[in-house]
């Protein structure tokens, strides 16, 4: 079955725009907060010497007055049991002078004091039993108040009294939510305001409730020393990305920035991308103790203004993912900042340097005045359809774009070469290749004479008829572009041409109810509402579990030709357990077309409701990509949907399919 189905209202990446409903607006997160931690660099074994030298350090080197002013002693601070009267205590070998002189010593230097504790019986697991907060939430909250603690990070360990209290559960039997409430209703009751930061680990997907209750969520598992943690926490943010807003910020874990982990290339990946997703900026590195001080080269990413200045825009909206291309191992997150500008950054995920290029169209854009290099140091002008760029191994192509056009406009001015009665735009995009692109060439004044334009693009030539009319302000008809940045357009025109627009092509939807299966994939409905636009879905899909459909297509040359299409499909194969090895919060999902080589989609997650209570189990929200595929014919073309991925062991199979769109 064939559907004309248009494109659903979607942000980029496909997901429906998150309702921002923060209940906590109390002025304390206006924007994500930024500070230091010990438990990077330090575990679970802070002292006060070691506090008190990074704290001063946020100032000797600057990084205070650049916003970073909370200072957190993260678990190991505390001892396993309460004083006689119920209350928590300090660890007076650890911190000989006390929590509250700790916390005087840290106001003092001008910055914020902050404490961790947790939900459960005991902290997380550190070797040493440490008391949690689980039914003392009133009584740590008014200590908390009397050390004049400035944020509390509250943890998820031994929380979940049906299993035993394990030190973690990642399917625990009640939703974390109820310990976190209560907490931060005994925080609300305080004279003092708190960051309260949520760390359950992304657990029962927090993104919906999470804001209502605290600043801050955590939206997986820890960051580990390894580069692949990027890729594991970055596909988890995707679905989370629209939930940030003032006063509610997803929290993608501590930087390792200066912890002598990562290349300089991968510390500007990773600070940048925290950066822009609008997560907290926390410092996990040591910045000076008797043993270690923090590089130059971390220090100056880390004290990167125009860095730092996208995380804290007044906007305070989050980037997006908008392409991924895996087998060429790039990808582009872009997102809106204040007075009109862009942010971009291009990835690269591949082991050596390369030129890279970003089309501006994957981002929404057909032209910049400027396009500022943050890493480069370099400000570009007039910037038309495409701009490329050096980018090291693992590194990051950011960009600040301002003075934006919108995509498929294309002025005369800017893109335009008039030569008597001939005007050639160069730069045409298009992502598909086809001769049925729609294209307006819009006059400077209203045309008052009939007559036609000759058209020529760089795949064939036309007339266009101007209409028999007193006056026309514009003519629309096709014209044929091929896939890429480098086409031009000539027209020969009597009448002066302000701009020209090239608009989206029509699509067909292909759902997956229209494929036929082998093997072991096999349909599921969904209830109404999710496995959209379809309604269903096809799962179980491997090298040899497939889902095939015949597809029309319209190609006008005797050659293959390179087309886009849009897949929507659903993963939440969510790496709990497995985040400390192999876990990439990804599935695969390959594309055969005409019995060619498969092209592999390595998908994020999409799952925007609780894994453990949610409808569906989140395996029923479902998100689109774009993709080109090379080898499409005239006429019909074998299209197979599968994951054949030979030697992928870190996952038994693809992602869900829920259906396809070709432009066409």
């Amino acid at each position: 079955m064939l559907l004309n189905i248009l494109p659903l209202a979607m942000l980029p990446f496909g997901i429906n725009a998150a309702i921002l409903k923060s209940r906590l607006d109390n002025g304390v997160a206006d924007k994500p907060p930024m500070g230091w931690n010990t438990y990077n660099h330090y575990s679970c074994s802070p002292n006060e010497t070691i506090v008190r030298s990074n704290a001063k350090a946020l100032v000797d080197l600057g990084l205070e007055k650049l916003g970073y002013r909370y200072v957190t002693t993260d678990c190991g601070w505390t001892v396993a049991d309460r004083l006689a009267n119920g209350s928590l205590t300090w660890n007076e070998t650890l911190f000989p002078s006390g929590f509250p002189a700790l916390g005087e010593y840290i106001h003092d230097l001008g910055l914020l004091f902050g404490v961790y504790e947790d939900a459960g019986i005991k902290t997380c697991n550190t070797g040493i039993d440490q008391a949690g907060s689980l039914d003392h939430e009133k009584q740590d909250a008014a200590t908390f108040m009397s050390w004049n603690v400035d944020s509390l990070k509250y943890d998820n360990c031994y929380s979940d009294e049906t299993t035993g209290y394990p030190n973690t559960n990642y399917a625990p039997t009640v939703s974390p939510r109820l310990r976190y409430t209560n907490m931060s209703d005994a925080l609300a009751a305080q004279s003092r305001k708190v960051l309260f930061q949520i760390c359950e680990w992304g657990l029962d997907f927090p993104a919906l409730w999470a804001p209502s209750l605290g600043h801050t969520w955590r939206i997986g598992n820890d960051i580990i020393p390894a580069w692949r943690s990027i890729f594991r926490t970055l596909n988890q943010a995707v679905p989370q990305t629209s939930f940030a807003g003032r006063g509610q910020w997803p929290d993608l874990d501590m930087l390792e920035v200066g912890n002598s982990i990562f290349t300089t290339p991968e510390e500007q990946t990773h600070f940048s991308m925290w950066a822009i997703l609008k997560s907290p900026l926390v410092i996990g590195a040591a910045l000076k103790d008797d043993l270690t001080e923090i590089s130059e080269a971390s220090l100056s990413i880390l004290s990167n203004k125009d860095v730092i200045a996208f995380n804290q825009d007044s906007l305070g909206q989050s980037a997006s993912l908008r392409r991924r291309w895996t087998e060429q191992e790039y990808e582009v997150w872009s997102g809106p900042l204040s007075e009109g500008r862009t942010v971009v950054a291009l990835i690269n995920w591949a082991d050596e340097a390369r030129n890279l290029t970003l089309n501006l169209p994957d981002v929404g854009l057909q032209s910049a005045g400027t396009v500022k290099n943050i890493w480069k140091g370099k400000t570009s002008s007039n910037v038309k359809t495409s701009y490329t760029s050096s980018v090291e191994a693992h590194g990051v192509m950011l960009l600040e774009l301002g003075d934006t056009n919108q995509a498929g406009v294309y002025s005369s001015k800017k893109f335009g070469v008039q030569k008597g009665n001939e005007l050639t735009f160069d730069s045409i995009y298009a992502n598909t290749t086809s001769a049925n692109h729609s294209i307006s060439i819009v006059f400077s004044k209203a045309a008052t004479a009939t007559g036609s334009l000759q058209v020529q693009s760089s795949s064939g030539s036309k007339s266009i008829k101007i209409p028999v009319a007193e006056s026309a302000e514009s003519v629309t008809s096709t014209i044929s572009l091929v896939s890429g940045s480098s086409n031009k357009i000539t027209i020969q025109s009597t009448v002066s041409i302000d701009s020209i627009r090239i608009e989206a092509l029509s699509s067909f939807y292909y759902p997956c109810t229209s494929f036929t299966l082998s093997g072991s994939a096999a349909f599921a409905t969904c209830d109404n509402g999710f496995c959209l636009p379809v309604g269903s879905k096809i799962g179980y899909l491997d090298a040899k579990s497939t889902a095939s459909a015949t597809i029309q297509a319209t190609v006008s040359t005797a050659s293959t030709v390179l087309k886009y299409i849009e897949v929507d499909f659903i993963n939440n194969d969510i790496a709990l357990a497995t985040s400390w090895g192999f876990g990439s919060n990804s599935r695969n999902m390959t594309i055969t077309l005409n019995g060619g080589d498969p092209v592999r989609l390595e998908v994020p997650l999409t799952g925007r409701h609780s894994e453990l209570f949610g409808p569906g189990l989140g395996w029923w929200d479902s998100s689109t990509l774009g993709i080109v595929i090379d080898g499409w014919k005239d006429g019909n073309n074998a299209v197979v949907i599968g994951s054949e991925v030979a030697g992928d062991v870190s996952q038994s199979y693809g992602a869900d399919f829920v259906g396809l769109r070709l432009y066409n």
